[in-house]
């Protein structure tokens, strides 16, 4: 093997690897790994095709490409995932963030923008991405999360102190909603949907998630069912329960806020017009 060889070589050759292996946008990761093994961002790439890279350079490099052709996430491997604009910790403790949850905290915040100071509980919150980006558009906002992964919990807890924010967020390991009477202007999930019988159709990627951050039962709707028929007594007058779903439940989900007297229910499309939010108002 040459002893160098031009950065624009062995990023091309990274890119032929794993399209071979079917990874999705091989370019984009092959980029985002030769990045993160010179340390650079990965548009500085192109400022340095030229650049010979030796072979200790792309020793590191070697290894995160067969963990990344093999289908190990991109974001475990690099160790971070990008959401809402911001870097948080990601790892096999929780799932992976997905950018349609960008949209989630967009509507929280839209929900909540009439109060000074909302109370808002994220249940379900896994690495802690969607309370901690609330936590950081809403200074004066009060904060809960919860999750029954000890795990999750562990991970959300570093990134809260990544992002400065340890002591911000209330963090409790609780199966849905906390054990306390506190009263909330906000419950926002994004709870696990996938039916139980698709999660072995799911991609390699995501079958490295928890999967009971995946498994929602027989409809995957288990969670969501629950959580709609006991939200309303930790609802302050007037609040509101905004909810992810999965690709074709918003009938369902609309039949399940209906039948417990939410009303104002919408369900709003994601950027793919999958409708994939539901919120109902209730009290």
């Amino acid at each position: 093997m040459p002893e160098t060889l031009p950065l624009l070589e062995v990023l091309r050759a990274t890119e032929r690897y794993l399209s071979d292996r079917g990874v999705d946008s091989p370019r984009l990761n092959a980029e985002h790994l030769l990045a993160h093994a010179l340390g650079l961002k990965r548009m500085e790439l192109y400022l340095q095709f030229d650049r010979p890279l030796t072979e200790p350079e792309r020793a590191p490099l070697r290894e995160m490409v067969k963990r990344r052709g093999a289908r190990e996430p991109l974001q475990h491997i690099l160790g971070t995932a990008e959401f809402h604009g911001r870097s948080f910790l990601s790892d096999p403790r929780a799932l992976v963030p997905r950018p349609e949850t960008e949209q989630l905290v967009e509507l929280a915040l839209e929900l909540v923008k009439a109060h000074a100071s909302p109370a808002i509980l994220d249940l379900g919150t896994g690495s802690g991405v969607i309370v901690l980006t609330v936590a950081l558009e809403l200074p004066s906002a009060t904060l809960h999360a919860t999750d029954l992964s000890p795990d999750a919990l562990a991970l959300a807890a570093d990134n809260a102190a990544r992002h400065q924010l340890t002591g911000r967020i209330r963090f409790t390991q609780t199966d849905l909603l906390p054990p306390d009477e506190t009263k909330f202007d906000l419950i926002l999930a994004n709870l696990p949907y996938i039916p139980t019988a698709e999660i072995a159709t799911l991609s390699p990627e995501v079958r490295h998630d928890p999967a009971t951050a995946l498994d929602g039962g027989a409809d995957g709707l288990d969670l969501i069912r629950r959580l709609i028929a006991e939200a309303p007594a930790r609802l302050a007058p007037g609040g509101a329960l905004l909810l992810e779903i999965g690709a074709g439940q918003a009938d369902a989900v609309n039949a399940l806020l209906s039948a417990l007297k939410y009303r104002d229910i919408s369900l709003r499309p994601d950027y793919q017009n999958i409708l994939r939010f539901a919120v109902g108002f209730h009290g």
